[in-house]
């Protein structure tokens, strides 16, 4: 943990460099997980978008985590001390897809680092650009947003109503986000953050109402539901988290698409929409 005086400046245009064989294991892991069972992985299969998320993990050791399941905040990230972290979102460019089985190199950037105060408390941005490189060849580029927060009041659980209706010709489904799809994701991502498997804590500690879904999880459902629907090749894909979701009760996942773009959205059980979602289709 920091104090006000630390110069978060000096984190701006640190780098690390993580490499991966992209193996195929975490892939055939994360078909299981997302009940992927029509997809076919082998070496030198293309990876579907978003789950470049399963490879290039930190390997902190356990001594080394902090009281919520992170690492310790001062190595590559800012030393921020405010408790609640939260990936809010990120915007990506497909250049060509990366392949399992075929060695990868992610180069990572911070970019830029800004405090202000919001109704919810002071808060902290963290953009990182994330580069990955096969053979030499730039694949992806991801441009996250990491959020810090200050504690703050606890969060109401969700209101359970009737969804509203959607658009004409629009894709929908339904996903219920037990512990169960929690905790594997958490095994996929070597994600330790307790407010996504230790129920007292989340509530104890950092007031939400139950398990907290993953950002990276709801965005892999979105894209999994335009990949269903979709087979061209995605160019382009943004998303934003709104508000947290809950293993309290299903939420909708809904797209629509119109001349190559396509938007998403991931609603909570009140119908209020917790993370917005765009894509933009290769030509062909």
């Amino acid at each position: 943990m920091s104090d006000a005086t630390t110069d978060y400046a000096q984190w701006i245009g640190r780098r690390e460099v993580t490499d991966d064989d992209l193996g195929l294991a975490p892939a055939l892991a994360a078909a299981a997980t997302l009940d992927d069972t029509t997809s076919h992985f082998e070496k030198g299969s293309a990876l579907p978008p978003l789950w470049h998320w399963f490879y290039f993990l930190p390997r902190a050791p356990q001594a080394l985590l902090d009281v919520d399941g992170h690492p310790r905040r001062g190595g590559f990230m800012p030393p921020i001390p405010y408790p609640r972290r939260m990936f809010a979102g990120a915007r990506m460019r497909f250049h060509r897809p990366l392949l399992i089985g075929q060695a990868a190199r992610r180069e990572a950037l911070i970019r830029d680092i800004r405090e202000k105060s919001g109704r919810s408390g002071s808060l902290a941005f963290v953009s990182v650009l994330c580069s990955y490189y096969q053979d030499g060849v730039l694949c992806l580029e991801e441009e996250q947003d990491i959020v810090y927060r200050e504690p703050g009041p606890a969060v109401a659980p969700p209101q359970v109503i009737d969804w509203p209706a959607v658009e004409e010709g629009a894709w929908t489904r339904i996903v219920t986000p037990d512990p169960k799809l929690l905790f594997r994701f958490s095994a996929l991502t070597f994600n330790a953050h307790r407010i996504h498997y230790d129920r007292p804590y989340a509530i104890e500690q950092e007031g939400y109402p139950g398990l907290v879904v993953h950002g990276p999880l709801t965005a892999v459902l979105l894209m999994e539901l335009l990949r269903q629907h979709q087979p061209r090749t995605v160019a382009t894909f943004s998303f934003r988290g709104l508000a947290p979701l809950f293993d309290l009760a299903p939420l909708r996942l809904v797209g629509i698409g119109k001349e190559g773009r396509i938007s998403l959205a991931a609603q909570a059980p009140d119908g209020v929409t917790a993370m917005s979602a765009s894509a933009e289709l290769a030509p062909g």
